[in-house]
């Protein structure tokens, strides 16, 4: 084949860029939490759950790691996860779609409902991916401010949004949003869909599946990376009318969910005595260190999810988050606007007494 030499790559790797759209060009796109993996790092950061996976993950996946299974594609539609998850949670399998984690699947629902140009909307301080997801579709992104309590303003400012996300619990605030309140912002934004992404669903004291079958417009989207210890398969799902799921179909990748993944989803779904286990001590240690930290001078908000967020009026939270890096443990800065805070993840025991020593440590050298 011909070659046609370029006499200035760079010039012409910048020229390829300028093809991008310009919206592209302009995004600052998402970033996740720092990822340090090193054996010494305590991992606060990313709301991973400190415990393994249920054993009949890894009993699962050693008996898919054949040469037949891996050389072959994966079913495209989980049909095995979608029978067990029709099981546990009452439903018909064409209730489910799997997805690449929760975040393919919000990404799949911008795509289908959501026009260049249109609106998405959502309630903040938030999911700071939903923002990201409004800039690759080209669309406007709506922030609705939360009350001061973390509940939804009424009315409900943005009823023309082609799709609106609530996530409950929210993040940073592990806040939850009541089924009332639900309730009348799907009926405010009808037939618009409302996207309850329920990501920390699994540690709250109720979930919005009770809602699904008055509200033919809520769409559920839940991930396995936090209560099933599953962040590195990357798995989740959205419950929704069967109707809409096939329409999802068509806009979701072909094979978005491997063999693997699949394979380890619906073990660790199967196992719900340990899936209950691991839970019940999250929050129980969610607690612990809510009570803590506040002794310790933050302000804490009451949490439904995996992790706290914590403030201080006394004094600046960055660099009490810089400084815990230095000696090794991530936590979560996060500055929406100047609301800022800490998000910290739970962890086990051990390591919520490592994160509290430290803690102590620096805000005595602070008061010194």
């Amino acid at each position: 084949m011909e070659s046609f030499p370029v006499s200035d790559p760079s010039a012409a790797t910048a020229a390829v860029v300028t093809a991008l759209r310009p919206h592209i060009r302009s995004m600052k796109g998402y970033i996740p939490g720092e990822q340090r993996n090193a054996p010494d790092v305590l991992k606060l950061n990313t709301n991973e759950n400190p415990y393994p996976p249920s054993p009949r993950v890894f009993a699962a996946l050693r008996e898919a790691l054949t040469a037949d299974r891996l050389r072959k594609y994966p079913p495209p539609l989980g049909d095995e996860f979608r029978r067990v998850a029709a099981r546990l949670y009452g439903l018909e399998p064409e209730c489910f779609l799997i997805g690449n984690g929760s975040d393919d699947l919000l990404t799949i629902l911008t795509r289908a409902f959501v026009p260049p140009g249109g609106y998405l909307a959502a309630p903040m301080p938030g999911y700071l991916l939903y923002r990201t997801l409004a800039d690759i579709q080209g669309a406007v992104f709506v922030p609705v401010p939360f009350t001061p309590d973390w509940q939804l303003p009424e009315p409900w400012p943005v009823p023309q949004a082609h799709l609106t996300f609530l996530a409950n619990p929210n993040s940073p605030s592990g806040t939850m949003v009541a089924p009332a309140a639900i309730r009348r912002l799907a009926e405010t934004l009808a037939p618009a869909p409302l996207v309850l992404d329920e990501a920390y669903a699994d540690f709250a004291d109720w979930n919005g599946l009770s809602l699904f079958h008055q509200l033919p417009n809520l769409i559920i989207t839940r991930s396995m990376s936090k209560s099933y210890s599953l962040a590195g398969i990357r798995f989740g799902f959205a419950i929704a009318r069967p109707e809409l799921i096939r329409e999802l179909v068509k806009v979701k990748d072909s094979y978005n969910c491997d063999i693997l993944s699949q394979t380890a989803a619906v073990a660790a779904l199967e196992d719900q005595d340990y899936f209950q286990q691991v839970r019940a001590r999250i929050c129980a240690t969610r607690q612990r260190l809510a009570e803590a930290l506040t002794r310790l001078g933050f302000q804490v908000t009451p949490s439904q999810a995996n992790f706290v967020w914590c403030r201080r009026s006394d004094r600046p939270v960055r660099p009490i988050a810089d400084e815990l890096a230095r000696r090794n443990i991530l936590v979560r800065y996060m500055n929406y606007d100047g609301y800022d805070g800490l998000r910290i993840s739970i962890g086990t025991e051990a390591e919520t007494d490592r994160l509290l020593d430290a803690l102590q440590s620096i805000l005595a050298g602070c008061s010194s």
